[in-house]
């Protein structure tokens, strides 16, 4: 069987061999897989893993769009369908200037897995554009919302698929984007874009969520392992929606964040960073987080330098959460951050960890909570969000946030079980990868070639 995966991913490469991302992706989830296809030739039989690694469709689109001057700009839209065996596909839109197929197809395909993991019944997408929203007005960003929507109605609805935020993609593009889809389809469907506000049917706590979960996640680990959270230092690359509430609620129980960072290069205050400057100048300025300094001239910022790993993993801190974008941390980082004795890794951004590193961290006893259980806390949200959406109603936030943490702690423990099931040691990452392919593949053996 092993022969099998090393098969299906020879033609991967093949067929994707310009997706750098996507193989990455596939490729760590395939080799994990090895101990429950071993057991199972019907899977060989079913050509499951060919399946499971193609998605069911790829929707790429023209965006047109006017700027402030009046002149005509265009830009690529996409949306990954990957798989809808458990449920309406799901996930996020991403506007950023990296966007291309490996991207929302490794995103889509991590979905699926993230998805499944949360029990709820949801399947996996991605979506998005290489459109820059940094530096535009709230008109262009409009303008080219209500552009994108137009195509991207005709694949989406509340059973069907249902879109979120993502990088770039915050409360006000999710706003322009609804409402253009309310213009055209005639009707109220609340349920078919989450992440909204809450004057028009979004839910409490998931501005907060993937944050708020990945710390809970984190808890779980530590505790699982007789380790405890308080009094222990943090660092947090980003300072986006996820690594902010990471932040809040890391600080709540008790950890020191002391570092955090944008693609500029990061900011080091020993004495504890000031969450409400970040969000100041990042939430409401929308600036660079180096303005940290001109309130606290004591604190240290450290520019990236291109081809260098970046600043904020220089730092010595006990816990790591990479909460910015993909392949943040490299070998080269991970040798760094042993050596500077992190104890945890927390993923709260998706894929920000080389192959490669993941393994060096396993290998040196380094605690890793992966991206597709440590972050699933936003798109369980999301799915809470959609339950309330059907029944006309809205749970309080500490209702959602106590259902967030419920969800989170069982993820955790679905890893912690699938690992001692396959003496995976502390190999979460792998953990994470059987179990919800476990959920996926019976769904898929379930409903038939298809």
């Amino acid at each position: 069987m092993n022969k099998y995966i090393d098969e299906v991913l020879e033609k991967l490469v093949q067929k994707n061999e310009n997706e750098k991302e996507f193989i990455q992706a596939a490729t760590e989830v395939l080799v994990s897989l090895k101990p429950v296809i071993e057991k199972n030739p019907n899977y060989q039989k079913t050509a499951l893993l060919e399946r499971l690694t193609e998605p069911e469709r790829i929707i790429t689109f023209r965006v047109p769009w006017v700027d402030d001057n009046g002149a005509v700009q265009v830009n690529r839209g996409y949306r990954v369908q990957f798989s809808g065996a458990i449920g309406p596909f799901k996930g996020g839109l991403r506007f950023h200037p990296s966007v291309n197929q490996s991207i929302m197809k490794f995103l889509g395909f991590e979905q699926v897995f993230k998805n499944a993991l949360t029990t709820l019944p949801i399947g996996g997408a991605k979506g998005g554009s290489d459109f820059d929203p940094k530096g535009k007005s709230d008109n262009e960003i409009m303008r080219f919302c209500q552009s994108f929507m137009n195509e991207l109605q005709r694949h989406i609805s509340h059973n069907l698929d249902v879109p979120a935020g993502d990088i770039g993609v915050g409360a006000r593009e999710v706003g322009y984007l609804f409402g253009q889809y309310r213009k055209i389809k005639n009707t109220f469907e609340a349920g078919v874009l989450t992440g909204k506000g809450l004057e028009y049917g979004g839910s409490l706590a998931r501005k907060e969520a993937t944050g708020f979960g990945l710390i809970y996640f984190v808890r779980e680990m530590l505790k699982a392992n007789n380790i405890d959270l308080k009094n222990k230092t943090a660092i947090i690359s980003g300072s986006g929606n996820v690594a902010i509430y990471a932040c809040q609620k890391a600080a709540e129980y008790g950890v020191k964040v002391v570092a955090m960072s944008d693609s500029n290069g990061s900011i080091y205050d020993q004495n504890g960073i000031d969450l409400n400057e970040i969000k100041r100048i990042k939430e409401v300025e929308r600036l660079r987080i180096k303005e940290y300094q001109k309130k606290y001239p004591n604190s240290i910022y450290t520019e990236n330098k291109e081809g260098e790993i970046p600043s904020i993993y220089r730092i010595k801190a006990d816990i790591i959460l990479p909460c910015a974008t993909q392949n943040d941390i490299n070998i080269d980082c991970a040798k760094i951050l042993v050596q500077n004795g992190a104890i945890a890794i927390g993923e709260g951004a998706n894929m920000p960890t080389s192959n490669e590193a993941i393994e060096y961290f396993i290998n040196n006893n380094v605690l890793l909570a992966p991206a597709k259980a440590a972050n699933a806390g936003g798109v369980a949200t999301s799915a809470l969000e959609m339950s309330q959406n059907s029944m006309r109603y809205s749970w309080s936030f500490e209702e959602v946030d106590n259902k967030l943490d419920c969800i989170m702690t069982n993820i955790f423990n679905t890893c912690y079980k699938t690992a001692k099931e396959y003496n995976l040691g502390i190999n979460y990452a792998a953990a994470a990868n059987i179990a919800a392919f476990k959920k996926v593949s019976a769904a898929m053996d379930a409903q038939g070639i298809i």
